[in-house]
C-alpha cells in the first residue's frame, strides 16, 4: 500500500532562481490572474512551480491539463520526475511558454501525478 502523493505548493510565477550556495528557491512575481487587452492572446513565459511530498520511491509521471471546459482539459505538460523517498520534498519547475488563450474565461487545471489527480484549481483570463 502506498500513500498518495500531497501537493504541497502550487505557484504560478515569472521565474524562480535557485541559490547555488544554500540551495534555496526564490520565487519571482507570484501572480493567479491574466489581463489582455485582446483575445487570442498568447502568454510569452510563466512558471508553474510545485512542491510535491509523500512520493513512492521511484520514476514518476506529472501531467498538467487545461481548458475552459472542466470536462475536457487539454494536455499541456507530461514530464517524468524522481522520488528518493515519501519524506522528500520534491520541487519541480515547469517553464510554459507561449500559452494561448483564446477566449476570456475561467480555464481549468488538472494536476495529476502518475494519472492521480492531487490538484483541480483555475487561471481567471479577463479582459
Amino acid at each position: 500500500m502506498h500513500s498518495k502523493p500531497q501537493l504541497l505548493a502550487w505557484l504560478t510565477c515569472d521565474g524562480v532562481h535557485i541559490d547555488p550556495g544554500s540551495g534555496k528557491h526564490t520565487i519571482l512575481g507570484i501572480f493567479s490572474n491574466i489581463q489582455a487587452r485582446q483575445f487570442p492572446v498568447t502568454h510569452p513565459f510563466m512558471i508553474w512551480f510545485l512542491t510535491i511530498s509523500d512520493c513512492a520511491p521511484g520514476q514518476h509521471k506529472l501531467k498538467i491539463a487545461m481548458g475552459l471546459d472542466a470536462t475536457n482539459p487539454q494536455p499541456l505538460l507530461e514530464r517524468p520526475f524522481e522520488s528518493q523517498s515519501p519524506l522528500h520534498r520534491i520541487n519541480l519547475i515547469n517553464e510554459i511558454r507561449n500559452l494561448s488563450f483564446p477566449q476570456p474565461g475561467e480555464y481549468s487545471l488538472i494536476i495529476e501525478i502518475d494519472d492521480e489527480p492531487i490538484l483541480a484549481t483555475s487561471m481567471t483570463v479577463s479582459g
